[in-house]
């Protein structure tokens, strides 16, 4: 047994019982979000939507503990913890299984089986209109990332979603329908007790899915091997708390139940093995990658590789 996997078994006994720095943390998110909601509005309103905007994206974050099994042993206790949907849009079950789709590493960046990439079949590619591929071009950059981003996928989700509804596909109608006390319990709240306008509201919460995509913009590349097309990012600021250390990739792909708080050491103990297995797909920060794609692509839309069988 090798040192990664033995620091991850440790993870694991540590998983099934609770997870006091993940419990502390979504109480902090909730202190935060009404906080910024109530009275941080009322005394400064850019203030309050910066609070929200930030406390919506840690709930994200937390949503996506949540799934992996923290920070509670029981699936139930994880989905109560993060049930308000603080950013209205995506219902956290149809988010838990397609995630959970995406970590099959063998699918990751297949335009049709991972759910979560950004790349089209070049055939797809071909056929769409000219002003398609222009928004879809500006989508690439991380600008455009950030300000067309969460709108774009949005709307290719929920049209996603909806054939599925349409064929049948279970579970996808009652996440939907789950969602709807989610976001109610969320704009009642907003529209009771906060003093914060729904406008300004509603732009904190796109803001918190633009941060997000500072995130997910190349956390995947196009490459042969499956096990090289992850990324590691080696920044150790705000962001990377905000992503509860998800910029360490790679290391959370291989150790998907070890907690966020765990991932930092075992990246430092194992950084060798992990860019050994990543083929050095590296980023030192988040500044690095700002400056180098803020403006220009990184990847294309249509899939360099893709050879559909």
């Amino acid at each position: 047994m090798n040192d990664a996997t033995r620091v991850e078994r440790v993870g694991l006994r540590h998983a099934d019982r609770v997870e006091w720095p993940t419990l502390a943390l979504l109480v902090l998110c909730y202190g935060a979000w009404a906080a910024g909601t109530t009275w941080v509005a009322g005394w400064w309103l850019p203030g309050g939507i910066v609070l929200v905007t930030l406390a919506a994206a840690l709930h994200s974050s937390l949503c996506h503990e949540a799934l992996h099994g923290h920070p509670f042993r029981a699936a139930w206790l994880n989905t109560a913890a993060v049930f308000p949907a603080l950013s209205l849009l995506i219902p956290y079950g149809r988010f838990r299984d397609t995630h959970l789709a995406h970590h099959h590493d063998e699918i990751l960046t297949d335009p049709y089986d991972d759910p979560e990439t950004n790349f089209l079949d070049p055939v797809v590619w071909a056929r769409l209109r000219g002003w398609q591929r222009g928004l879809l071009r500006a989508n690439n950059t991380l600008l455009g990332r950030m300000v067309l981003g969460p709108a774009i996928g949005q709307v290719m989700f929920m049209a996603g979603d909806w054939r599925l509804i349409r064929a049948g596909a279970p579970g996808v109608l009652a996440a939907w329908l789950w969602h709807i006390p989610a976001v109610a319990l969320v704009l009642g709240w907003v529209l009771s007790v906060g003093q914060m306008p729904v406008w300004a509201f509603l732009l904190a919460s796109y803001a918190a899915l633009s941060l997000l995509k500072i995130r997910t913009f190349l956390e995947h590349r196009a490459h042969d091997r499956a096990r090289a097309r992850t990324v590691i990012i080696e920044d150790r600021g705000p962001l990377a708390w905000l992503f509860l250390n998800n910029n360490l990739h790679v290391v959370h792909h291989m150790h998907p139940r070890v907690p966020w708080y765990k991932l930092p050491a075992l990246y430092r103990r194992h950084r060798a093995h992990y860019l050994r297995r990543n083929q050095a797909y590296l980023y030192r920060s988040y500044a690095q990658v700002i400056a180098a794609y803020l403006f220009r692509a990184k990847d294309p839309v249509p899939h360099p590789l893709w050879r559909r069988g």
